[in-house]
């Protein structure tokens, strides 16, 4: 009877563990309510901390004598008169007298060509022009005795020793001389006219700069065939080498045909070379050429330098702000400088353009009106004010009175 007991006794459930488990709990409760507290502190913290900013002050772009700029375009510098100095005829290149970079003067002479056949042209123009002149003083005797007795036949006949038929022979030999001495005198003509041809073509075997300027490639060496028309195909040359006046300089750049209306000819027009960003030349609009790209959609302008210097180079580069007029009541007023941003720091939303300024170390939105963007940034027409730090970028999303620090 026990041993059943026993085994009814093994069968029961031992709740001791049970009634321990319940005093765990609140530690369990007390590790969470930490583990939250941390957590907030830490977002806190996050979110309270300055957010790195990278800002800069905005500057008051001037132009020369503090006029504002009403439009801003880039183009070349082009030289206006240049010339690849070739020859008339074709020809074997003898000497060269020219290196890139060298000064000439006009009708200095450049190269020579091979001349051997151009003087045996002229040698024989020459003996040509002898001959008809010899031929023509052995007409001129025949002519004068003819003559002579052609008066004697005329006196005979007078008195009646000479018969009709006499006189007729003599003046008829007499006209017919006087005939051949007339085409004599065409023959020299054109055998002179043959002698300059001649030396017309000898001369061009000398080959001279048409005017001065700066030879800027040699395009020839001695040896090489060089002809005007290349008729020898890929290995003649058509010119000796290119000369440049240096004086005719000038910067065409294209506009866009939206904004031609603010160019003028005689514009006042601020020049800077891309090889040399701290020189500002002054410049004036020459012209504007009266036609429009319809591809491009623009407009060509000309642009004279008002000084030369030997650091305009053609084809470079060049950067050109047109200047608004000035404006004269009594004295001359200058006009109100504009303001530039990057267009990093430009932001917009359904409320319109704005920006972020850096002000006590905090953020603060401040809408702004903005003009047509140029290659110098975008023009700000109202909010701003020089000096005023905008923040181009920022490592997360700003907020009006959040703080930042400048990096």
């Amino acid at each position: 009877m026990s041993s059943k007991i026993d085994r009814l006794a093994e069968l029961q459930i031992d709740r001791s563990d049970v009634n321990e488990a319940p005093k765990r709990w609140p530690w369990i409760v007390a590790g969470l309510i930490v583990v939250a507290a941390l957590g907030v502190y830490a977002f806190n913290a996050f979110n309270n901390r300055a957010i790195p900013v990278v800002a800069e002050a905005v500057q008051v772009a001037r132009t020369a004598g503090g006029v504002g700029s009403v439009l801003d375009a880039s183009g070349y510098v082009v030289a206006r008169r240049q010339a690849t100095v070739s020859s008339e005829i074709s020809g074997k290149v003898l000497e060269v007298l020219i290196e890139e970079g060298m000064t000439v003067e006009k009708d200095q002479v450049v190269a020579y060509l091979d001349d051997s056949l151009q003087k045996a042209y002229l040698e024989l123009a020459q003996a040509e022009l002898e001959s008809a002149k010899a031929n023509q003083k052995e007409i001129q005797a025949q002519l004068s005795q003819a003559q002579l007795e052609l008066k004697r036949i005329e006196e005979l006949a007078a008195k009646n020793l000479a018969s009709d038929a006499e006189l007729d022979s003599a003046r008829a030999n007499a006209e017919t001389l006087s005939a051949r001495l007339d085409a004599g005198d065409q023959r020299v003509t054109v055998a002179q006219r043959n002698v300059d041809v001649s030396r017309d073509q000898l001369d061009n075997t000398i080959i001279r700069a048409p005017f001065a300027g700066v030879v800027v490639s040699k395009n020839a060496q001695p040896g090489e065939m060089i002809s005007p028309n290349s008729a020898g195909g890929g290995f003649t040359r058509t010119g000796i080498c290119t000369i440049v006046d240096m004086e005719s300089l000038e910067i065409e750049v294209d506009v866009n045909e939206a904004y031609i209306q603010r160019v003028r000819q005689g514009q006042e027009v601020v020049a800077t070379l891309d090889a040399y960003q701290d020189w500002k030349i002054p410049a004036d609009v020459i012209a504007i050429v009266p036609t429009a790209d319809r591809q491009k959609a623009t407009v060509r302008v000309r642009i004279g330098f008002r000084e030369r210097d030997p650091r305009i180079l053609r084809d470079m580069g060049v950067k050109v702000a047109f200047l608004e007029e000035r404006e004269s009541s009594g004295e001359q007023q200058q006009a109100a400088a504009t303001l530039y941003i990057s267009s990093d720091a430009l932001r917009s939303d359904a409320d319109g353009n704005f920006v972020w300024l850096l002000r006590d170390d905090t953020a603060v939105r401040r809408p702004i009106e903005i003009g047509q963007r140029t290659n110098r940034g975008v023009p700000v027409l109202g909010g701003l004010g020089p000096g005023d730090k905008v923040i181009l970028s920022a490592e997360r999303e700003l907020s009006t009175g959040v703080s930042v620090s400048q990096q």
